[in-house]
């Protein structure tokens, strides 16, 4: 008598899947750690330099499958050790790793390797995850438009469209969890960063209130705007990294504000029908403007639509009248990358080729795009603190948000929308037509959280994202919106470049 054999369970793939995918398999002992980066390893292999060459990763961690394999012997002792266990991780190269080098996309920077890791960096190792590999950026994180640098040659190509730009500067890690070469990934935001890259390549991307997330050993744009956070292709994956990167730290005074403060559980927001009764304006000042692309609104229009089918009361106008007038009173100038810049310089213990913004220019080792920028914040002679433009840009945000508040509770909203880019991803090289990044102004300059969430394509293959933006602290409640349209609409598809490999 024959007895009929189990079926052999199908090899576990990499492509699109997300951590509880990741997890579940492990439990089931048809996954192991070593076996899941060395999947990844060879999607870098085959697709970062090699193929279509999306050029996404500045190096790639030569003790990442050490390091899976000390995962599956804790593993079999212990079971999962935290809610990352075994996640591969892009990391942006201007989050400081003691492993592996941190440049912010400069060849100034170039050799300079931290003794201590980033926060942020920190938490997602103690919570289980492994630094893959550090992303391509645009230096200094200067560019929100396309992420070149003087550290590795070439741009980085969106791979939904190799000619298309990431957006910038977070397009390294966009395009390397976009393409399935890391699970997930961590940016910075000081105007755009996060956010736009991942509408570019349909990923779900969270900034987050001021002070709930640390930038401490992140190297720093503008301080009294940068964020850094989670890029992902599921708003599920976004959040279990949010869970474990928010909280105080000692290191960043601005994240006082989180102290105290009680963290929720915020995948308690995961809720399917989460749109169900919410109130949704929709932000026309963001981006209603003469040069919005017909595409993107009519993706938006679509998308608008998914909110009110999902259950959703859509407002289509909120009124700002004062907006005109807080930029007419408000026109201090306020440049502080020489002193956020040289303190942190200064907090690295001489360990830099480089000890100041002078020293740089006079390197000449960056790219040649960025010099006047350079200079321009070298002529600065008033720290932050002292400079009437920066006391000036301060209360513009102060007023800002009193305006965003007063028309949010005067229709009673839980949120605003709007398309985070407003036009499609430009070719590479252009520079000339309208760009379209609408993020720069309302999430970072009141401090409050945005996400956004794709929702659609142009052209075809050029994704588009639009973003959910909220009063301080109202995370758990955009969660819920976000998930409630991925859930309802699924735009998230692969990119056609980087297919499954044999």
């Amino acid at each position: 008598m024959l007895i009929a054999q189990a079926p052999t369970p199908a090899p576990f793939r990499v492509e699109e899947t997300t951590i509880a995918d990741i997890h579940a398999a492990m439990r089931a002992g048809t996954l192991s750690c070593q076996a899941l980066v060395e999947q990844y390893l060879r999607r870098i292999e085959a697709y970062d330099k090699n193929g279509p060459a999306i050029n996404a990763l500045v190096v790639v961690n030569p003790a990442a499958l050490r390091v899976a394999d000390s995962l599956d012997q804790r593993f079999r002792r212990e079971g999962l050790i935290g809610p990352l266990h075994c996640i591969p991780v892009i990391v942006k190269d201007n989050f400081e790793t003691v492993d592996l080098p941190t440049t912010a996309g400069s060849l100034s920077l170039q050799g300079f390797v931290s003794n201590k890791d980033a926060f942020q960096v920190r938490r997602i190792r103690e919570a289980g995850a492994i630094v893959l590999a550090k992303s391509n950026m645009a230096e200094f994180a200067f560019s929100p438009y396309e992420t070149v640098n003087s550290i590795l040659p070439g741009y980085t190509k969106n791979p939904y469209a190799l000619d298309r730009v990431t957006a910038g500067s977070s397009g390294g890690t966009a395009a390397s969890v976009a393409a399935n070469l890391g699970e997930v990934g961590l940016g910075t935001d000081t105007g755009n960063s996060i956010r736009g890259p991942s509408a570019h390549q349909a990923l779900v991307g969270i900034r987050s209130t001021m002070g709930l997330t640390s930038r401490a050993g992140v190297v720093p744009l503008n301080l009294s705007a940068d964020v850094a956070g989670p890029m992902a292709r599921t708003v599920a994956d976004a959040v279990a990294v949010f869970q474990v990167i928010v909280g105080y730290d000692p290191a960043d005074s601005l994240t006082l504000a989180a102290r105290g403060r009680p963290l929720p559980n915020y995948s308690a927001s995961l809720v399917r029908d989460g749109l169900r009764g919410a109130r949704i304006g929709v932000l026309h000042q963001a981006y209603d403007r003469p040069s919005v692309d017909a595409e993107i609104r009519d993706v938006f229009a679509r998308a608008i639509g998914e909110l009110r089918l999902a259950g959703a009361t859509v407002v289509d106008s909120v009124p700002m009248p004062e907006l005109d007038s807080l930029f007419r009173v408000h026109r201090g100038q306020c440049n502080p990358f020489k002193y956020d810049l040289e303190r942190w310089i200064a907090s690295t213990g001489g360990r830099t080729p480089v000890k100041t913004l002078d020293e740089i220019i006079r390197s000449n080792r960056y790219h040649p795009s960025i010099q006047k920028r350079l200079e321009l914040a070298q002529a600065v002679d008033q720290s932050p603190e002292q400079n009437p433009g920066c006391k000036d840009r301060e209360q513009f945000r102060e007023d800002l948000r009193t305006t965003v508040l007063h028309a949010m509770d005067a229709l009673k909203l839980d949120a605003l929308v709007y398309p985070t880019w407003s036009n499609p991803p430009r070719l590479i090289g252009d520079l000339n037509t309208p760009a379209g990044d609408n993020s720069q102004l309302f999430s970072p300059s009141t401090g409050w959280p945005a996400i956004t969430v794709p929702m659609g394509y142009t052209r075809g293959t050029l994704p588009a994202g639009m973003t959910i933006f909220g009063r301080a602290w109202s995370e758990p409640l955009l969660i819920r919106l976000a998930y409630g349209y991925e859930q309802a609409s699924h735009y998230r598809h692969p990119p056609s470049t980087t297919p499954p490999l044999r």
